[in-house]
């Protein structure tokens, strides 16, 4: 059994997508102390920014045929998928940055979905495997906030991980992370702090429900 873990923020000191995921890797590890988790780091280790550009021309193209860059580009994205598709439960981390996806989350994303291999009109990548996103966001967004609407980050993934790829997915949402550094948001402390805690709360909740997950499948 193996857990596949995905970390976008492109902080390691003070990120708080990393902190909650690992309160869920934590829950998870407490029923399966000697299983594998494998980490895909997009944050500190980004995917060349053309990868994607090479591998879509890449598949297109006669192995024969490619480019040296299409060739490793292609290489990529299926050492992406190979290592998607042989975990058995998944825990994607995800900061809000501009209002959108972070970037290298994105250039993830779509390697893996230029594969040939990566999508399916008749069965979901990852139909009913059970995965935990983490989503964080510096600011609020949600109904009456004065920037409602401008989280175009949670709705794609969302999109993507469940709809797309077919994950019965399980979401930790903690807002309003910059209340302490941001002096305008300062009367949004405690706000943020009880956002916070509420986040690990529910983030060891989902631990422990992937793990059980993860056992009942090998039962």
């Amino acid at each position: 059994m193996s857990l596949f873990r995905l970390d976008a923020s492109i902080r390691t000191e003070g990120s708080i997508s990393r902190e909650v995921a690992d309160t869920v890797e934590k829950a998870w590890r407490a029923e399966h102390p000697h299983a594998q988790v494998v980490r895909r780091d997009v944050g500190q280790e980004p995917l060349p920014a053309t990868s994607w550009r090479d591998a879509v021309g890449g598949w297109h193209t006669p192995a024969e045929q490619r480019t040296p860059q299409q060739a490793e580009a292609v290489a990529l994205s299926t050492t992406l998928l190979d290592e998607l598709l042989d975990a058995d439960a998944y825990l994607f981390a995800a900061p809000l940055y501009n209002y959108g996806v972070p970037q290298y989350l994105k250039a993830w994303i779509d390697l893996i979905i230029a594969n040939p291999g990566g999508t399916s009109a008749e069965s979901p990548l990852l139909a009913g495997r059970p995965g935990v996103l983490v989503l964080v966001r510096g600011g609020g967004y949600g109904p009456g906030a004065p920037r409602e609407g401008w989280d175009h980050a949670g709705p794609y993934l969302r999109r993507v991980l469940g709809d797309l790829w077919g994950l019965d997915l399980h979401v930790v949402e903690a807002e309003l992370t910059l209340a302490g550094a941001v002096p305008a948001m300062a009367s949004l402390v405690g706000l943020a702090d009880e956002s916070r805690r509420n986040a690990h709360v529910v983030a060891d909740s989902h631990g422990r429900t992937l793990a059980q997950r993860m056992r009942a499948a090998a039962a």
